[in-house]
């Protein structure tokens, strides 16, 4: 290995480090863990006793809620998960990905790596693996309760499932690194890829269209854990890798096109 090579290894190696050291020194964590765990635990709950909570703020008027099930809990955090969760890992990863908001951390960035790649690289990497871990353990804490208050659920489904909307999440995240590459500005790019997000929901209304959708992974532990085919997300999981890796190209293309 000739100097030039080694000391392009050596800063590719001190991103990656300072990515994980950003992680952890900014509590970005913290924000995620916290809201994807705090609906792992309340989302069983308030499906165990849903009934009981209607009936406190319904005064006299009777509430006819089905005998809650296993599933409900984990229905109750995805959903929360899907929303909040969702917005919040957003804008994290807008915050770690529109790296030239501030002009000179994008120029001290740009000048010393080779290509835009070994800045995207790490940022993507680092802020996805900090999503899947927070969403997993919110899923694994969902699951624990739900199996505690109302029963047992189908293990394979929910790994299944769990592992989905993981790959939903990774994509979610590379649409922010894409039109970040197209801005400079956080909260411009968190807004523009939650409106992107958003619309794939409507456009899977058309007839035959969500199965293929990565949108259609959302409730894909939810379905799983309820008895439903795992054949009905192969279209889907496929569309979703390739739209991630098409979508990550595009984040690097734009943003070695975008002039400081």
């Amino acid at each position: 290995m000739n100097l030039r090579s080694a000391m392009e290894s050596r800063r590719g190696m001190s991103l990656w480090r300072l990515e994980w050291i950003r992680l952890f020194r900014t509590k970005r964590w913290v924000a995620l863990l916290g809201v994807y765990l705090f609906f792992g635990l309340i989302g069983p709950l308030t499906a165990r006793y849903i009934r009981e909570i209607l009936e406190s703020f319904g005064g006299e008027v009777q509430v006819v809620v089905p005998d809650p099930i296993a599933a409900d809990g984990i229905a109750s955090y995805v959903s929360n998960a899907a929303q909040i969760g969702l917005l919040v890992s957003v804008g994290i990863a807008a915050a770690a990905l529109a790296f030239d908001a501030k002009p000179q951390m994008g120029v001290f960035l740009r000048t010393r790596t080779s290509h835009i790649r070994e800045i995207i690289a790490p940022r993507y990497t680092v802020v996805t693996a900090a999503v899947v871990a927070a969403f997993t353990l919110g899923s694994i804490a969902a699951l624990y309760e739900s199996t505690v208050l109302m029963g047992s659920l189908p293990l394979g489904g929910w790994l299944l499932g769990t592992m989905l909307g993981c790959l939903y999440l990774a994509f979610a995240v590379a649409v922010v690194a894409a039109v970040a590459g197209r801005t400079q500005s956080v909260l411009v790019a968190a807004v523009v890829s939650i409106a992107v997000l958003l619309l794939l929901p409507v456009v899977g209304i058309a007839p035959n269209v969500g199965e293929w959708l990565p949108s259609h992974l959302v409730g894909a532990i939810d379905s799983l854990v309820r008895g439903g085919s795992a054949a009905d997300y192969w279209r889907s999981a496929l569309v979703t890798i390739g739209l991630t890796a098409a979508t990550l190209w595009l984040a690097v293309r734009w943003a070695a096109q975008r002039e400081l």
